[in-house]
């Protein structure tokens, strides 16, 4: 009969053996320290101070009372070290760490997961909970081809509900894009002053909307005008407007507003002017009332020239009459298109 049992290993009481009790307490020390086998942590040599029970995995190079004993575990009992040899598949919580590890034969590992198991919840450097239920804290994320191609799916229910993705900034949603609450797949953003936004979509059938991109078609209400040499003339109306473009303050001369630019950037220009008198006319686009960005010289009838702008937000837009001549007015007329590049 073998004097230990073969697994922790537990002394065996033998026959006539003397000192019963000594052996039996012994066997109770080692599984009072086996059985939920605890390791403060790794360590090459003894601890100044150690604690009745305490025990050490020993890692080399070990030395002091150690030496010797690397890949053992060290347990402090009755004043002295006791080695003891882990077997496979013995499990104990490494206090360190926080983590319950199993011995493989040679070191202590964290036990690795099923290859096919379902989570409920799964937390990733973070915690996860009833709506989010899948979360992660991390610098990156990083999803790779599992041979050819990658594909991340996001599903919805029905056309009312939402499959997108939130950007934010310290927990405030900044940006948003996928399918939010239709079928048009849209990116939406979010300004402190002008809150949520759609700023592009495209329809199920392809079509691209800007739809807050700055633009407008304006013009004076519908008249004929002889302006004054020098003066200026605005608008009454925006016929056609987004993003943001309106009008300003009434003008010194009193014939209407000026356009006020709502963003900064390249604008597409197109002025058109209805000429009724003879003879040769100059009409400027005039910036802020002091530079002009855009002429027209034309003759009797409508004509219209384009051009390409760079202008700031705030910047206001009238336009500046050279010489005397009588003009119509109004939308179809004399008018004032911009559209933002």
């Amino acid at each position: 009969m073998p004097d230990a049992s073969p697994n922790l290993p537990l002394p065996f009481i033998l026959p006539a053996q003397a000192q019963k009790h000594v052996t039996h307490n012994e066997a109770l020390q080692r599984l009072d320290a086996l059985v939920q086998l605890v390791v403060v942590g790794n360590s090459s040599s003894p601890p100044p101070a150690p604690e009745e029970g305490e025990i050490y995995w020993v890692v080399e190079p070990e030395s002091g009372l150690w030496t010797g004993h690397a890949g053992q575990l060290a347990l402090f009992q009755d004043g002295v070290w006791v080695f003891m040899t882990p077997r496979i598949g013995w499990h104990a919580l490494f206090l360190g760490e926080q983590r319950l590890k199993s011995f493989d034969g040679t070191e202590w590992i964290v036990p690795p997961l099923a290859e096919e198991a379902r989570f409920e919840r799964l937390g990733i450097a973070a915690d996860a909970d009833g709506f989010n239920r899948l979360s992660l804290s991390s610098p990156a994320a990083l999803f790779n081809h599992a041979g050819d191609s990658h594909r991340l799916a996001i599903n919805k229910a029905g056309t009312a509900d939402t499959a997108s993705m939130i950007f934010q900034s310290n927990w405030q949603g900044r940006a948003e894009m996928g399918l939010a609450g239709e079928d048009r797949f849209s990116l939406k953003v979010n300004g402190d002053l002008t809150g949520w936004r759609q700023a592009v979509s495209v329809t199920p059938e392809g079509y691209v909307r800007h739809d807050q991109r700055p633009l407008a078609r304006a013009a004076l209400a519908a008249t004929t005008l002889t302006p004054a040499a020098g003066s200026f003339t605005g608008f009454d109306d925006l016929h056609l407007s987004g993003g943001d473009m309106s009008l300003g303050a009434p003008l010194a001369s009193g014939h209407g507003r000026p356009l006020v630019v709502a963003a900064s950037g390249y604008y597409l220009l197109s002025l058109s002017v209805s000429a009724v008198s003879t003879g040769t006319h100059t009409v400027h686009v005039s910036r802020n009332g002091s530079t002009d960005i855009a002429s027209h010289v034309g003759g009797a009838g409508t004509s219209s020239t384009v051009a390409l702008v760079w202008l700031d937000a705030g910047d206001t837009l009238a336009l500046r009459h050279q010489g005397t001549i009588q003009y119509q007015f109004g939308y179809g007329k004399t008018e004032l298109s911009l559209a933002f590049l």
